[in-house]
């Protein structure tokens, strides 16, 4: 269902496109966000699980840039997942006034055995989509993320 808007057929076309692009997006992220649920993970949550496993120790304010979420935020996720026994903050040996998340032991195998089977849920809801289509859609957000950047 696209928009009912009267007015010029750009107009149309870009309510249409972002329509249809938050709702392809909620769908997606209902099915996915049930999967985590399953795990007692939030989206935040594995975000910063995930960002670690991949990229290492990292301050709080970085991973927050890199989920697009801000400190207070980050702090929470922080906090739940440092109760879970997930992550622990250590004092960054390069600069004493800063903190560093790290994985635990058990953070890093939970999100080492999880992040397959989360993948492959991604994956399951992207099959519908061609490797050109995939490749097409990626260059499309990139474009409409940047933009949303520079302003």
């Amino acid at each position: 269902m696209g928009t009912h808007y009267s007015g010029s057929k750009s107009d149309k076309n870009t309510l249409n496109a972002f329509i249809k692009m938050m709702r392809a997006t909620e769908s997606i992220n209902n099915r996915l966000n049930r999967h985590l649920a399953d795990a007692n993970l939030t989206v935040s949550q594995f975000g910063t699980l995930e960002v670690l496993l991949h990229l290492g120790p990292l301050n709080q304010r970085a991973i927050g840039e890199k989920l697009l979420k801000s400190g207070g935020n980050i702090t929470m996720v922080i906090d739940n997942l440092e109760k879970s026994g997930y992550v622990k903050r250590e004092k960054d040996p390069n600069d004493r006034r800063a903190v560093l998340i790290h994985l635990t032991d058990e953070g890093r195998t939970f999100i080492e055995e999880f992040f397959p089977k989360h993948l492959e849920k991604i994956k399951e809801e992207f099959g519908v989509l061609t490797e050109k289509e995939k490749e097409t859609l990626s260059e499309l957000c990139k474009k409409l993320g940047i933009r949303a950047e520079e302003n």
